[in-house]
């Protein structure tokens, strides 16, 4: 693995909670007497607190990472361990935001977000406290009564997000979840990832292939190269917080986005020669 330092990032806020280690994971996929290798010895160290992102072209195993690292499939070999604890099955420690919208149809904007809080038995007055809480934070507190279908997408996904939050996850994992936003209301969603996540600091890992997102979002960015899927490179992003989305527009930022671009090629021309 690469590692590329612009200059000395920013100390990240440390917190008790959300600290994640990836110990050589490797994946390969099996069908048909066919087998395909989508990892190859990933090693990670996430410190809690810490925002970062998982950057690739399409096919790398980024999402398929996130996945392992949430407990939804099982490593070929490697383990994560989250807060000290071997991950071996889904938990309340890591909440999961989809990149399609998961509301359930028939339930209100509350009702989808307390519906963790309420299998979890927490008592019904302070589910309302914490729910309320929670939509407020987000400006859905108007739309608590509103049904998915009379929501925006940007709306759905802000739910969403609130949806896992609420339950006090040590890490966040989300799987591109801005992608089907048009590009204003994707913006938005950003600034207001980075409002929440600033205030909760709870441990965030963001998969995306846009560049430009994982450099305005993370703390540092792990560039992923394909065929098999691996590390390679992390990037610490320099710039300072808060930011906004005119940081994009800076000399320094765009300076991030030339290198970054550079690797992202490098591994586009790589698996577009193999097809």
């Amino acid at each position: 693995m690469r590692r590329e330092t612009l200059t000395s990032s920013p100390a990240t806020e440390s917190k008790p909670k959300g600290s994640v280690n990836v110990e050589g994971i490797s994946m390969i996929f099996s069908r048909q007497g066919h087998s395909t290798q989508v990892l190859e010895s990933i090693n990670l160290q996430i410190k809690p607190g810490e925002l970062v992102c998982l950057l690739g072209p399409s096919g790398c195993g980024k999402s398929t990472l996130l996945n392992i690292i949430a407990g939804f499939v099982k490593p070929t070999a490697g383990y994560v361990m989250v807060d000290q604890k071997q991950v071996k099955k889904p938990g309340a420690d890591r909440g999961f935001v989809f990149q399609q919208y998961s509301l359930l149809p028939w339930k209100t904007t509350f009702q989808n977000v307390e519906f963790g809080l309420k299998i979890k038995g927490i008592p019904k007055s302070e589910r309302e406290d914490m729910v309320g809480e929670y939509l407020n934070l987000v400006g859905l507190g108007k739309y608590r009564n509103a049904y998915p279908s009379q929501l925006s997408g940007g709306m759905q996904q802000r739910a969403s997000i609130v949806r896992a939050l609420v339950n006090s996850p040590s890490v966040l994992l989300m799987d591109e979840p801005f992608a089907a936003l048009d590009a204003q209301t994707r913006h938005m969603m950003q600034e207001l990832l980075l409002n929440i996540w600033s205030t909760l600091k709870t441990t965030v890992i963001f998969v995306t292939h846009d560049i430009e997102e994982a450099i305005f979002l993370g703390d540092r960015i792990f560039v992923m190269g394909v065929q098999p899927g691996r590390i390679k490179a992390e990037i610490d992003i320099p710039l300072e917080r808060p930011r906004h989305v005119d940081d994009m527009l800076s000399p320094k930022f765009t300076q991030i986005n030339r290198q970054v671009f550079e690797l992202i090629r490098e591994e586009t021309l790589k698996s577009m020669e193999n097809l």
